[in-house]
């Protein structure tokens, strides 16, 4: 049961993504001010540190209010919705309402482990055929378990942050020796992610049923790869340099509570997941929709709804083996990908390793990113009485390697 949508005293245009059934949480500033929680109501956001007098959201981060749990998510926001429903509120809500074009947003939580994984099947089965055309697209083991490496949570940055192209080393084919200089072939990954909150014990694994005790919420996540570096290197260890340089999060996080009417069903699972990754009565798939523009033209819708390992499973497999999770743990799909080539997720797959260039309104082509261009990755999903919610947008521009 999803509900039907709060309604609002605020006048919010018709067609926005921030309503009262999504309020997701960030952080923000002003001049002169200290940064702190705010919450996405229409073209504003509202200080709830101001209008809460609550210090947990005077902090600069979400993270001790993300350790509280689910009990005081709930309470938090039952209460923002009835401040925003109820006309009696609105002289004591009114004046901590900020516009967005007046705020400067943050990151949003201190990132602690970032846990990247590879669970779009048409995704990994377009670098399978890319890469091993004579053998079978997926690896032995990528339909049993979520395949994932483990990122560098330092170099996590909000949208709007530079992405400055990397260098490294790599080798082209037919090249006898490796050469070192920037990347070549500057890539995105289109991705959605999940950020914990409760933390868990050591040696304490959690379960597909428990997903949402610990996560609060959604995030858009741009995962910057740079493949050339990434082909050198990743045998036989996996992503280091081409992946460790920037990973961009948007700034909003959606809470789970705002996604009941994006729940669905993960696509048929073959063979039957082991017993600890099975989600029957569980299912945390969710319709998003990804919209990923390049220089303003839309090149990409990749479908979150079709993932193959659902973010519960996931996050029931990065813990199997007894590994804890911190407040701040984020963790992120992989490349979001669908069946049709206005769905891919990447440019590698957008222009197939760069052999069927991706033309370009404005007449010119694409294989990988350019110096100067602007990326920026959107997404929406269903909500209540057909409502859509927002996540926001993850942006970043181009500048050379130093």
């Amino acid at each position: 049961m999803t509900g039907s949508a709060p309604s609002t005293w605020l006048d919010l245009p018709a067609d926005t993504v921030f309503g009262p059934a999504n309020l997701p949480y960030g952080v923000f500033s002003t001049p002169g001010t200290a940064p702190r929680t705010g919450v996405a109501i229409g073209d504003f956001v509202l200080d709830l540190a101001g209008v809460t007098g609550d210090p947990v959201h005077a902090t600069g981060t979400l993270d001790a209010f993300m350790a509280q749990g689910p009990a005081s998510w709930r309470e938090v926001r039952d209460l923002v919705t009835r401040w925003l429903a109820d006309p009696a509120h609105r002289g004591a809500v009114e004046p901590h309402l900020r516009p967005r074009t007046d705020v400067t947003l943050r990151l949003p939580f201190s990132v602690g482990d970032y846990v990247d994984f590879y669970s779009s099947q048409h995704h990994a089965e377009n670098l399978g055929r890319m890469f091993r055309p004579d053998s079978e697209p997926l690896t032995p083991n990528w339909r049993h378990l979520p395949i994932g490496y483990h990122g560098r949570s330092g170099t996590v940055r909000v949208s709007g942050t530079p992405v400055r192209r990397p260098c490294g080393q790599r080798r082209a084919p037919g090249d006898p020796v490796p050469s070192f200089g920037p990347s070549q072939r500057l890539d995105i990954e289109a991705e959605v992610g999940f950020v914990v909150g409760v933390p868990s014990e050591l040696g304490a694994p959690v379960p597909v049923h428990a997903f949402a005790d610990h996560v609060f919420g959604v995030c858009l996540v741009n995962d910057w790869s740079a493949r050339d570096l990434q082909a050198w290197e990743y045998v036989p260890l996996g992503p280091f340099l081409g992946k460790s340089f920037l990973t961009s999060i948007a700034p909003w996080v959606v809470p789970l509570a705002a996604l009941g009417a994006a729940r669905v069903a993960a696509p048929p699972r073959d063979p039957e997941p082991l017993p600890y990754l099975r989600d029957d009565g569980h299912p945390w798939g969710l319709d998003i929709t990804l919209e990923v523009r390049l220089n303003g033209e839309l090149v990409s819708r990749p479908p979150f709804g079709q993932l193959y390992w659902t973010p519960a499973q996931q996050l029931a497999h990065m813990t199997v083996n007894g590994a804890s999770l911190r407040t701040g743990d984020l963790f992120a799909s992989g490349t979001v990908s669908g069946a049709r080539r206005d769905q891919r997720g990447s440019f590698i797959e957008l222009s197939w390793n760069g052999q069927e260039p991706l033309a370009l309104a404005d007449g010119t082509s694409r294989t990988f990113l350019e110096d100067g261009d602007v990326v920026t990755i959107s997404g929406t999903a269903p909500g209540p009485d057909g409502t859509r919610i927002g996540f926001g947008e993850v942006s970043g521009q181009v500048v050379p390697a130093v």
